[in-house]
């Protein structure tokens, strides 16, 4: 990559308007609808009373496949998804319309054998102008190690407890979940092309890791607020090894005490944790005013 050049980069703003259409294909791009009877399932994939899932703030806006600008010269086909983390300032209703300022905070560098991290931010802004998420991803960049550095990374994400979890939800994927998926706005060709996946060092197409998060933010929802997705306000982890669509993906949670909830997912098949040091924050219960929420933060 060309170091400089990423340094001075700037993004245009993103604007997007997204309908009651849009959320539910997020939901059904994550597994809401597997039980068509259930009325927690329908809450996200049927327009009465539809809620928008939180981790769609995730996708919302999203800049396009901006790695592949030929003047940064980012070997974008070894890049690789290592951490998320969102903040909700303002609840998500299930359509709207929200504009994103993207910038990129740093990147450091490992060195030519190991490659290097890029950390990149997103600011969410509603149609009203207000703040409505803070979103932070980090990307490895395999094959751009050696190149240089500046800024800051974000802070580290805190191991797990080691001893048993509370709860343990199993949620199996389709085959076709990265095809499914994509259509919210991912259109990496990692998630579709057998020929490019296998390029980057895979045997088949993987799923988006915001595709597993979305999975674990479903199962979070499900045990810590059944009915209110609003109040889920914070989620980070780590994205620490590839799904494939097909496998199940079994999320551990961890309640700490004291609103300290962690939590990880594994794949059932494979016994291999894919989504590691994840941690979340809840609103009270009783609802909180939107005010109030940006003040806590």
């Amino acid at each position: 990559m060309d170091i400089e050049v990423l340094r001075r980069f700037r993004f245009d703003e993103t604007r997007q308007s997204y309908s009651s259409k849009d959320s539910i294909l997020y939901a059904l791009g994550i597994g809401f609808g597997s039980d068509p009877l259930s009325q927690d399932e329908l809450r996200f994939t049927y327009e009465e009373d539809l809620r928008a899932v939180p981790s769609m703030v995730n996708i919302l806006a999203h800049p396009g496949m901006w790695v592949k600008r030929p003047e940064l010269r980012l070997g974008w086909q070894k890049l690789l998804h290592a951490e998320q983390r969102f903040d909700i300032l303002h609840p998500l209703p299930p359509e709207g319309e929200v504009s994103a300022k993207y910038r990129v905070t740093g990147v450091v560098d490992g060195g030519a054998a190991q490659g290097a991290w890029l950390y990149l931010r997103k600011t969410l802004t509603d149609a009203e102008g207000r703040p409505a998420a803070r979103v932070s991803s980090t990307y490895m960049l395999r094959g751009d190690g050696g190149c240089g550095m500046f800024g800051a990374p974000e802070p580290p994400l805190a191991p797990l407890p080691a001893r048993a979890p509370d709860h343990v939800l199993s949620h199996a994927t389709l085959p076709q979940q990265a095809l499914l998926y994509r259509l919210s706005g991912d259109l990496n060709p990692l998630h579709a092309s057998p020929e490019l996946a296998r390029q980057a060092g895979f045997d088949r197409p993987i799923l988006h890791g915001l595709c597993t998060m979305g999975i674990a933010c479903r199962a979070l929802i499900s045990v810590l607020c059944p009915g209110a997705p609003e109040r889920l306000r914070h989620m980070s982890l780590r994205f620490s090894s590839p799904v494939y669509p097909g496998e199940t993906i079994q999320t551990e949670i961890f309640d700490l005490g004291g609103g300290e909830i962690r939590f990880r997912s594994r794949v059932a098949e494979r016994e291999v944790i894919v989504l590691d040091r994840g941690r979340v924050e809840l609103a009270p219960a009783m609802a909180t005013a939107p005010n109030e929420m940006e003040a806590s933060r």
